[in-house]
């Protein structure tokens, strides 16, 4: 699957299922995927998922799945849905309560300041462009973000960033980033000078570990980063 094929979406068939058990199923999410349905009417990745527990399970009518949280269109990585709507209340509240741990990895072209730091901003959302602006102080209904990152390796000519994110605000990591003037390889809407060939930006959800809704032990997955030749170097 080189990056030249546009748009590979995610289908029953290709799903790259990380984890699932009767409660939750998760998901490595391709570029392009759209996480819940939305405005352009494309087929979103919950319906993508239901199809597969259809057919998997023999469920004939339709198929419970909780979308818990969101991944930008452009960005790849871990994506958990819940099975049924008690795994979905207790999901929902371990996110919503910071209870997760989640780890993104990122491929800019500029070094951040510092081989590692924490960045503190205000995100003020623009609906009309979709899209954040970060503020060094606070201005009026702006967000607190918070970020963690450092840089795991040097690449030819990109750093591979690890983020621990503090905070889940709207694109957050491309918007802190390209405050720093670290763009993230591909975001154009941030910063970066051109596009990737599949529209994709280079932002991984590499890594995310909570306590199990339901069996209450503690998950930790672990999403590998698409084959393409420069996530391939790191």
């Amino acid at each position: 699957m080189g990056s030249n094929n546009l748009h590979i979406h995610s289908n029953k068939s290709n799903l790259q299922i990380l984890f699932e058990d009767n409660h939750l199923i998760v998901i490595n999410k391709r570029s392009g995927d759209i996480v819940q349905g939305d405005k352009t009417g494309d087929q979103p990745l919950s319906e993508v998922v239901k199809e597969y527990i259809s057919e998997k399970y023999n469920k004939p009518g339709a198929v419970y799945l909780g979308v818990v949280h969101r991944l930008d269109r452009p960005t790849t990585g871990i994506v958990v849905f819940a099975k049924t709507s008690k795994a979905l209340t207790r999901l929902n509240k371990l996110f919503s309560d910071r209870e997760t741990q989640k780890t993104y990895w990122a491929i800019v072209k500029n070094a951040p300041p510092q081989a590692e730091g924490t960045l503190v901003h205000f995100l003020k959302r623009n609906p009309k462009q979709n899209k954040s602006i970060a503020h060094i102080k606070e201005v009026p209904e702006s967000k607190k973000a918070i970020l963690h990152y450092r840089i795991l390796k040097k690449l030819d000519n990109y750093y591979l960033l690890e983020i621990d994110l503090e905070t889940g605000r709207h694109h957050q990591i491309r918007s802190q980033l390209s405050a720093i003037g670290s763009p993230i390889k591909g975001d154009l809407k941030y910063g970066f000078d051109r596009s990737n060939k599949d529209a994709s930006i280079h932002l991984h959800a590499r890594k995310l570990s909570f306590i199990h809704p339901v069996k209450k032990e503690l998950i930790e997955i672990i999403a590998p980063p698409p084959r393409e030749p420069i996530w391939d170097a790191c």
